[in-house]
């Protein structure tokens, strides 16, 4: 692949609310994508702007993604799964497989490709490029889409073209926890239930007992959503099998894979002294591969650091769960004006981001807030301080200083707003 400058790009070929993504001209495999420094929460489109964020989350992403294609890596999430002492025998059995030895010697296969320099434009594919962009290369594959259709009224999506197709990417999301946050989708459905659908879902999920807010697991588990719907749904394992376009045993290959890269992204986060909760994958088909696919980074995983304030611990998210958090205890009316609209939304088969725009633009919802710049610096901080361990800038030690003064600074900011007592409510850990 020639030199890329990033500045000379030109034109995306699809731009997204945090991404965009362009064409390699002398090879359509390929393609570039370029994180921007927006964010985006609870899927109503980009709303906030992190200074440097591109950059950090593209860094986050190349040296994940080329931990995930090295063998060394690998023997070391073997060694943490033989080692642990929570997994059953029969679970750990089937990590220790022939997916993992594979990978022990050949490393994973994964989209990745490596990272353009943003000044020289040319492709680094190991280690850090001396200056890092926000442009990562990656291998292309089709996006295919369920098609709409209805049932008595009722909309449904039509997945039957899936299972004839091949160099896809799999139409699902793959979460994987190794706890459960306050803010975890599992732990909010599970709240909703009798003790019976309780019962029940701790079983489809794999747990050993009932679900608890801020409770580490002792065995990883897996849940799945759909990807291409107006709104990500969670599905049982049986359905996302019969949705995916996969046969039975790549399915439990992506599952299998899913927990085993887990132990990756864990190792990596571990090293900065942060716990890792949970994240998502996405994987596509080609052949009899199946590759790791699309973004894995600070914005898709779930990380925390243990932060005290007045004799009680919180767990502060490195990740963009704090940004959900502030908008849910600043701005609780907007929150609830995106409930109502998903709740039409998922009733009419229509997206939600339609309806409650054609609310706010009655003034029947609140606009789209604004964030506090205060708030945004300390995440800035937080997000500089992950970037610079990872690129070799700074020790892991002064990372993790860094990451603490960013905590407490997080802390005192809500205490100025008197909402310290509601952010206990949902990230008090003791």
């Amino acid at each position: 692949m020639k030199a890329q400058i990033p500045s000379e790009l030109g034109e995306p070929f699809y731009e997204g609310s945090v991404q965009r993504l362009y064409s390699v001209p002398e090879d359509d495999s390929l393609m570039i994508a370029e994180t921007t420094s927006r964010g985006s929460v609870f899927d109503v489109g980009a709303l906030f702007e992190i200074e440097g964020n591109d950059v950090n989350r593209a860094l986050f992403r190349h040296v994940l993604y080329s931990r995930l294609g090295d063998p060394a890596v690998w023997e070391r999430v073997k060694e943490a799964v033989q080692s642990d002492p929570g997994l059953s025998e029969a679970y750990r059995a089937e990590l220790l497989s022939e997916d993992l030895e594979l990978c022990c010697q050949n490393g994973a296969n994964t989209h990745h490709v490596g990272m353009l320099d943003a000044e020289t434009g040319e492709l680094v594919r190991s280690g850090v490029p001396s200056h890092p962009s926000a442009c990562n290369v990656v291998k292309r594959f089709h996006i295919l889409k369920p098609e709409r259709t209805r049932f008595l009224g009722s909309p449904l999506f039509d997945y039957g073209k899936f299972a004839h197709s091949d160099g896809f990417v799999v139409p699902l999301e793959c979460i994987v926890r190794f706890g459960i946050t306050s803010a975890s989708s599992v732990f909010r459905k599970y709240n909703q239930m009798d003790a019976k659908a309780k019962a029940a879902f701790e079983r489809e999920l794999g747990c050993d007992g009932p679900l608890m807010a801020w409770q580490y697991l002792t065995h990883p588990i897996s849940d799945f959503t759909s990807k291409h719907e107006p709104e990500d749904r969670m599905v049982s394992k049986q359905e996302a099998l019969t949705m995916c376009g996969l046969s039975g045993a790549e399915f439990a290959r992506i599952g299998r894979l899913s927990v085993l890269g887990a132990w990756v992204v864990r190792n990596l986060v571990e090293d900065l002294g942060l716990r890792l909760w949970d994240l998502k994958w996405e994987f596509a088909k080609s052949g009899d591969k199946l590759f790791f696919v699309d973004t894995i980074d600070t914005d898709s995983i779930r990380a925390t650091l243990e932060q005290e304030w007045d004799g009680v611990r919180y767990a502060i998210h490195c990740n963009k769960q704090a940004m959900r958090d502030y908008f849910a205890l600043l701005h609780a009316d907007w929150i609830q004006a995106i409930a109502e609209a998903k709740d039409q939304g998922r009733k009419e088969g229509r997206a939600f981001t339609e309806i409650l725009r054609a609310r706010q633009s009655a003034g029947e919802a609140p606009k789209n807030p604004d964030v506090d710049p205060e708030f945004l610096t300390i995440q800035v901080e937080k997000m500089t301080a992950i970037r610079d361990s990872l690129a070799g800038m700074c020790s892991v030690t002064e990372a993790q200083k860094r990451l603490e003064a960013s905590g407490q600074a997080e802390l005192s900011f809500y205490a100025k707003r008197g909402k310290v007592e509601a952010l206990r409510k949902i990230n008090g850990i003791s």
